[in-house]
């Protein structure tokens, strides 16, 4: 029979998934001193992180209820035990090593000591942090990252985009006679993903085309403007038609700065203002060099108003596009003044309702997978929802390209009827713009 393994966790694993200790299987989990005591300090805030410490709080205290873990507790059937482990002195080779006395090397000495108890299993330190990871292995302790959420394979990721080269010219012309063509008509083999999207290349014709879940059905895909804002490339006129498809309620754009990510939502949004009671942009913060908010001047908004520039430099590219004296630019400041169009930080919008809302999350690559699911799971009646980001620009320490909400959420939700992912690619900033993303 094989032995079972023992699992020693990070703080930072319970502060990205707050029921990560039931996702071990049969093996043991255990929770050093040290982490509890560095959750006591996340249990404030309204923060994502703070709700996790919280919650798993709550958690451990169903677990333990009135007993002492004396070995450990179960987690239930088929599960393993949860152990907590006091703190340990630090061994020669921790002293040589390391000579602060901070927490992550407070709880690396903690791992030492429990691989060193259970000599006969493998025993792995699991944390997100990649350079406490490699002062692991040095100490000979085998570390991972937690990966119950990340996809498979970042290479492999649905795109949203599929090209068709050589193409039958005669049924492009019958898509730009009918509009549609069915799937049969069409003649595509594999079928397509709901809401995926088409580049139809005849020899002398091309189309652009949309799969239609509910009508199982090609559509031909025209260009639309939207608020003064005209697409540039298929995969811009291909965001337009979803952004603007009222049965599409989510959507992820994805794709490198300058693509026009965010530019296409807020301009779709505006465009669609009698639809919806209110647009919501917002953006996750994550503090420089790890540090919290608080140490910036001001109140709140001060606090964040430097990361929310680049939402309003959106809003003025809008604004440019038409007389500053037009009746167009007149509406953007009156949904701004009735707080119908608002631009905040994500952590502002905890508690608001979240019905009949054009809600656009940017920089969604910074938020965990489960951040992800909290936000979607609020969304009420009537309510579209759009995640943009860049999977390659990553400014959380504990994500990565496998690991990030945005790629987790277009993995899970590709082929549902309410979901389109669109990849941007070009970039239409400037060809200045464009070869520095490339190249640098």
């Amino acid at each position: 029979m094989t032995q079972s393994k023992v699992f020693v966790l990070d703080t930072n694993v319970i502060l990205h998934d707050h029921k990560c200790i039931y996702n071990f299987e049969d093996n043991d989990v255990v929770i050093p001193i040290t982490v509890l005591e560095e959750l006591d300090k996340f249990k404030r805030g309204s923060d994502q992180i703070n709700f996790q410490a919280r919650q798993f709080v709550r958690i451990l205290d169903e677990i333990v209820g009135d007993d002492l873990f004396n070995g450990g507790l179960s987690l239930g059937p088929k599960k393993g035990k949860l152990i907590i482990e006091t703190g340990k002195p630090f061994s020669k080779q921790m002293k040589e090593s390391f000579r602060d006395d901070i927490p992550d090397h407070r709880i690396l000495a903690i791992a030492e000591a429990v691989r060193d108890k259970y000599p006969e299993r493998k025993t792995i330190f699991v944390t997100k942090d990649v350079n406490l990871r490699m002062k692991a292995k040095s100490l000979h302790i085998e570390s991972e990252d937690y990966k119950n959420d990340k996809i498979t394979d970042v290479n492999v990721l649905y795109e949203g985009i599929r090209e068709m080269n050589e193409y039958n010219d005669e049924l492009i012309a019958k898509l730009y006679d009918n509009k549609s063509l069915s799937l049969e008509e069409a003649g595509i083999g594999d079928s397509p993903f709901a809401n995926e999207y088409l580049i139809l290349k005849g020899n002398r014709s091309s189309a652009l085309a949309h799969y239609n879940p509910f009508t199982k059905t090609i559509q031909r895909v025209d260009k639309h403007t939207a608020y003064g804002i005209k697409p540039r490339n298929a995969e811009q006129t291909f965001s337009l038609d979803a952004l603007l498809n009222p049965e599409i309620k989510l959507i992820a754009l994805t794709g490198k700065a300058g693509t026009g990510k965010t530019l296409l939502a807020l301009a779709a949004a505006i465009a669609q203002h009698k639809l919806y009671d209110t647009t919501l942009l917002a953006r996750p913060i994550v503090a420089l060099s790890n540090r919290d908010l608080g140490f910036l001047p001001g109140d709140a908004e001060e606090k964040v108003s430097p990361y929310m520039q680049p939402l309003f430099d959106n809003l003025s590219v809008i604004k440019k596009s038409f007389n500053p004296r037009s009746t167009e630019v007149q509406l953007i400041e009156e949904l701004q003044k009735d707080e119908r169009l608002v631009i905040t930080a994500l952590a502002f919008i905890r508690g608001r309702s979240l019905s009949n809302c054009f809600f656009i999350i940017d920089e969604a690559q910074n938020l965990t997978p489960h951040e992800v699911k909290t936000i979607i799971t609020r969304a009420g009646e009537g309510t579209k929802m759009i995640f943009t980001g860049d999977i390659m620009q990553i400014d959380s320490p504990y994500l990565d390209m496998q690991s990030n909400g945005l790629a987790f959420l277009t993995d899970k939700m590709k082929g549902q009827d309410l979901f389109a992912h669109i990849n941007l690619v070009k970039g239409e900033r400037s060809y200045l713009a464009e070869l520095a993303s490339d190249l640098l």
